[in-house]
C-alpha cells in the first residue's frame, strides 16, 4: 500500500518540475527581442531597412525608427528637447557617444535583462544597470573628460521654463573629469544608474556595446541571452502545483 501513494508523489512532483522548468524557460525568453514601453519605442522590434548615421548597426531590427534615428542626432530634438550644451559647445568627439547612448536605448531591442518598471508621466518602463562593456565606458569619459556640465544627474533637476534644460541657479558650470572623477561615475551617475560599469570586454558576450559593426551581427543579443538565463533561480518553486489546472493534478 505505501509504494503506489509514494510513486505517485514522484510522478506529481515530475510533472511540478516541468511545468516551473517551462514557466522558467518562457520567463526567461520574455525579455528577449523586446522593446521597452517609453516615449518613443515601437512597440516590437523589427526591421527599418535605412536608419540614420550611428544608429546605421540596428536597422535590421530595431525599437526604432528612421525618424527617431534622425532626432537621435540632432541637439534640442523632438525627442526630448536635450540641449547637450548646456553650459558650451560640445566637443564632437564626445558628443559621439550621447549619440551613441540615445541610439543604444531608443533601438536596441537587446536590454529585455534590464527593463524595470518607471515612475514617470513620460514613459512606463526604463532601463537599470545594464552592463557596459570596460572599453565603452572608459572611451566615453576619456572623450568627453574636458567637456563641461554642470550636473551629475541629468535625468532631473534642470530648469526647463525655456522649453529645453538649463541649469539650475545654484549650480557651476565644471569639466566632467571633476563632475565625474572616474568612468564609472560617467556612466553609472549620468542616467540614474541605467548602466553599469564593468571589467567585461568587448566581445567577451558578458556586456552590452554602445557600437557594433552590423556586419559581423549583433553581439549584444548573445549577451541579453547570457543575462536572461542566468538570473534568479531556476530551481522549481514548491508552490509551482497551484498553477496546475484541477484536471491535470487529478490525473496524477
Amino acid at each position: 500500500m505505501g509504494f503506489f501513494p509514494a510513486r505517485e508523489m514522484a510522478a506529481r512532483w515530475a510533472v511540478l518540475g516541468l511545468l516551473a522548468a517551462c514557466l522558467d524557460s518562457a520567463a526567461k525568453e520574455s525579455v528577449l527581442n523586446v522593446c521597452m514601453d517609453a516615449k518613443h519605442h515601437k512597440t516590437q522590434p523589427g526591421p527599418e531597412g535605412v536608419l540614420h548615421g550611428q544608429c546605421a548597426p540596428w536597422k535590421d531590427n530595431a525599437c526604432c525608427t528612421a525618424e527617431t534615428s534622425t532626432g537621435a542626432h540632432q541637439d534640442q530634438s523632438y525627442l526630448y528637447s536635450f540641449n547637450w550644451a548646456h553650459c558650451r559647445v560640445m566637443p564632437d568627439k564626445c558628443k559621439w557617444h550621447f549619440i551613441q547612448d540615445t541610439c543604444l536605448y531608443e533601438c536596441s531591442p537587446n536590454l529585455g535583462p534590464w527593463i524595470h518598471q518607471a515612475d514617470t508621466s513620460w514613459r512606463r518602463e526604463r532601463i537599470l544597470n545594464v552592463p557596459l562593456c570596460k572599453e565603452d565606458c572608459e572611451q566615453w569619459w576619456e572623450d568627453c573628460k574636458d567637456a563641461v556640465t554642470c550636473k551629475e544627474n541629468w535625468h532631473k533637476g534642470w530648469t526647463w521654463t525655456s522649453g529645453t534644460n538649463r541649469c539650475p541657479r545654484s549650480s557651476t558650470c565644471q569639466p566632467f573629469k571633476y563632475v565625474f572623477p572616474r568612468p564609472a561615475d560617467l556612466c553609472e551617475k549620468i542616467w540614474s544608474n541605467s548602466y553599469k560599469y564593468t571589467l567585461e570586454h568587448r566581445g567577451g558576450g558578458r556586456c552590452i556595446q554602445m557600437w557594433f559593426d552590423p556586419a559581423q551581427g549583433n553581439p549584444n543579443v548573445a549577451v541579453a541571452k547570457y543575462y536572461a538565463q542566468n538570473r534568479g533561480d531556476a530551481s522549481p518553486a514548491p508552490w509551482a502545483g497551484l498553477l496546475l489546472p484541477p484536471a491535470l493534478l487529478s490525473l496524477l
